[in-house]
């Protein structure tokens, strides 16, 4: 009989779980975006709790219903942002908390690792990059969301799956955040990146941006001050947009170039939700061979923490090349 990982993620935009089979590294998913009342820009973290609370039951229930109720050797769960000190969201001890009850009460194997840590993994495997775990070179990766736009070093130790060095960040705004206040400007509604992009795909201009970096950091609270401007100036919803999203290629691309200056040009890979967008996507590719994140491993999933276990434990032979 097969037996499968259960993965948990309890993110401040998305409740996801996960079930990953062993055997053949197939992946099912059930998420659920975080309620948000229109106009609002995210949630407070006690909010956030509340409602993880509320809809990882039925996730589940619906993620083991759908797959026939399989047989859980391992269950792992996203418990902090990232893996440095003092790194803690309250949103995190849900994902956490399940973990453990389910653990306790069915003898399975438990694993705690980061919600970086799984979007990074989550990426390697939708874009058929596992093998670089595994491989002497390290390897450079982006997590490009509304909590984060830090640029990863990320290495294969002895004692330790992965170890995860920031080579550079942004100072202020984060990409996703940059991406929510246009968007939330132009009337668009939380989360705004999938609606900004269908509006950016429709502009009549194409904006060559100027991105001022200090060691490799970018400073994005710029973007959102310069698109209200275009606003009361009359700029079309589009082309502001366009301006946007064309600022944020801009300042990813120069992180790009700063870490091949830093790192030496090693193999990259661009995760979370922000490198979803298919604008950004053109932008860097035709700038620099990089691997990208699929759609739905792109944003906040639980298919990362399923693969921390299975990479733990040695079962991600069906994956490696």
């Amino acid at each position: 009989m097969a037996e499968y990982i259960l993965g948990i993620d309890t993110s401040n935009y998305t409740t996801s779980c996960a079930l990953l089979n062993i055997e053949t590294g197939d992946v099912w998913q059930e998420k659920l975006l975080l309620p948000v009342k229109k106009g609002e820009a995210g949630l407070r973290q006690s909010d956030a709790v509340f409602h993880h609370t509320k809809q990882l039951p039925m996730l589940l229930e619906k993620l083991f219903e759908e797959q026939g109720r399989p047989r859980i050797c391992a269950v792992c769960a996203s418990s902090r942002p990232r893996e440095v000190t003092g790194s803690y969201m309250p949103c995190f001890l849900v994902s956490e908390g399940a973990a453990r009850s389910i653990a306790a009460a069915t003898g399975c194997e438990l694993y705690l690792t980061t919600h970086q840590t799984g979007h990074v993994l989550a990426a390697l495997y939708s874009a058929d990059k596992l093998g670089w775990l595994y491989e002497k070179q390290p390897f450079i990766a982006f997590h490009v969301s509304g909590g984060t736009t830090d640029v990863l070093l990320c290495t294969s130790q002895k004692d330790s799956l992965l170890d995860i060095q920031t080579i550079c960040s942004s100072l202020d705004l984060k990409a996703g955040q940059a991406i929510d206040r246009v968007g939330l400007m132009l009337g668009l509604d939380f989360p705004c990146g999938k609606q900004l992009e269908i509006l950016a795909n429709q502009a009549d201009k194409r904006y060559k941006c100027k991105i001022v970096l200090k060691d490799g950091c970018c400073c994005l609270s710029g973007i959102e001050n310069q698109c209200a401007k275009m606003i009361d100036s009359g700029e079309t919803r589009e082309n502001v947009a366009k301006f946007c999203l064309d600022s944020i290629a801009d300042a990813l691309l120069g992180m790009t170039e700063y870490a091949y200056q830093t790192c030496g040009r090693l193999n990259t890979v661009y995760a979370g939700g922000v490198m979803s967008d298919k604008l950004l996507q053109k932008a860097i590719s035709e700038k620099t061979a990089a691997a990208f994140s699929a759609a739905e491993f792109s944003c906040d999933n639980a298919a990362g923490t399923a693969l921390y276990a299975a990479a733990e434990r040695g079962c991600v032979k069906w994956h490696l090349h």
